[in-house]
């Protein structure tokens, strides 16, 4: 990738050349034929990444495909269930009382997730019209079992709705494969495209969901207005972000080159590598391993180290990693490993560390922490050059 500035953060993530060459070709009105085709093209791999029924690509944030998910399938007054492990999970609540939903609130422990038994417990007092869960919460770096959180919610017979956002395009979020209803995600974190694009997924359930509500109240995150250009990208609702579409092109052919199988390994491996990198450097990731997110880590400090000169000192070195939100902030800071992001661009943020770390009169085992992150990724390379 070879970035001078490396953002090491949840998201945006590293751009690669190709997706930036992408965004920055001459912009094309959205009713000529040429952009047509690819907006097509984007909407029909968008349906292949998430084995959606119907797939949106909308100009706009996570934060507003999280509106969309929520206004097309739960009224005002029916009941929702948000399970949260962090900071954006608490963001349902907000979300729904904004448009008159019923919310209940399940938060776990920052760190841990929301066991299913409470999950299936809290259920039980419904009816609840829909679940939120998100998948990889950028707050904690803890990822949702969704597995085991799904048949507890189908049992309910409350509609699932996954926020992606940190995890679409790096983790298998297939929608017919683990019954989900709604998956949302943005551009910026796991499929590196810049800020400006967001991807709903809907399936039959929540399709007929929408389809049962008369009326609700948005516009243009109306499913119903969207749904035609959606099937005819030469039709017209709203001036689509002609220049993201086309970079959102190069990077699914981009992912789909690599393989959904091997990127999601990739994924796996550098999560794994950056974490055991962590420790080396006597870091402590929070997430338990068995709950941390392939996507990005939030990472305890040790005593002694100040989160602003720590943070600072990297930044210095050109390399931007995140500091850490509600309680932890100023205890913790986030780095994000996901997208387009290789193990070079991580083996110089760990060198980077040991160099502010002795600074800080915190002298690390550089060696150490190299072998430990390039350790999982061996294994991983080894794996994918065997199949």
């Amino acid at each position: 990738m070879g970035l001078r500035n490396l953002v090491l953060i949840p998201g945006p993530t590293p751009v690669v050349e190709e997706i930036l060459e992408a965004l920055g070709r001459p912009v094309l009105a959205h009713n000529d034929p040429r952009f047509v085709e690819v907006f097509r093209r984007v909407i029909s791999r968008v349906r292949d990444l998430t084995g959606a029924e119907e797939a949106y690509v909308i100009a706009g944030t996570g934060t507003l495909a999280m509106e969309a998910a929520l206004v097309n399938t739960v009224a005002p007054g029916e009941r929702l269930l948000v399970v949260s492990h962090g900071y954006f999970g608490d963001r349902w609540e907000a979300l729904g009382k904004a448009f008159g939903v019923q919310v209940d609130v399940l938060r776990s422990e920052w760190g841990q997730p929301v066991p299913p038994e409470q999950v299936a417990a809290q259920l039980a007092r419904g009816p609840y019209k829909a679940v939120t869960v998100t998948h990889v919460d950028t707050s904690t770096g803890v990822m949702a079992d969704i597995s085991a959180l799904v048949p507890v919610v189908r049992k309910a017979g409350a509609l699932f709705l996954l926020d992606g956002v940190c995890a679409t395009g790096g983790i298998d979020e297939d929608m017919k494969k683990f019954d989900l209803d709604v998956v949302l995600a943005g551009s910026q974190k796991a499929l590196g495209v810049p800020p400006g694009l967001l991807l709903l997924g809907f399936g039959p359930r929540a399709l007929a969901a929408r389809a049962a509500m008369p009326h609700i109240y948005a516009y243009y995150a109306d499913i119903q207005n969207w749904r035609p250009i959606m099937q005819d990208p030469s039709r017209y609702f709203a001036t689509p972000a002609t220049n993201m579409v086309v970079a959102m092109d190069k990077a699914l052919e981009i992912v789909f080159q690599e393989g959904l199988e091997r990127r999601y390994a990739r994924h796996q491996a550098l999560g794994r590598g950056m974490r055991a990198a962590m420790r080396a450097l006597g870091f402590l990731p929070l997430a338990a391993e068995k709950d941390a997110a392939p996507t990005t880590t939030t990472v305890l400090y040790g005593d002694g180290l100040d989160d602003r000169t720590f943070r600072s000192s990297m930044a210095a070195r050109e390399i931007t990693i995140a500091g850490a939100l509600g309680p932890l902030a100023g205890k913790a800071f986030r780095v994000g490993h996901m997208g387009n992001v290789r193990v070079a661009e991580l083996e110089r943020a760990v060198t980077a560390m040991v160099e502010v770390l002795g600074e800080m009169g915190k002298p690390a085992d550089g060696a150490a922490a190299r072998q430990a992150l390039l350790q999982e990724v061996g294994a991983y390379a080894q794996a994918a050059r065997a199949t």
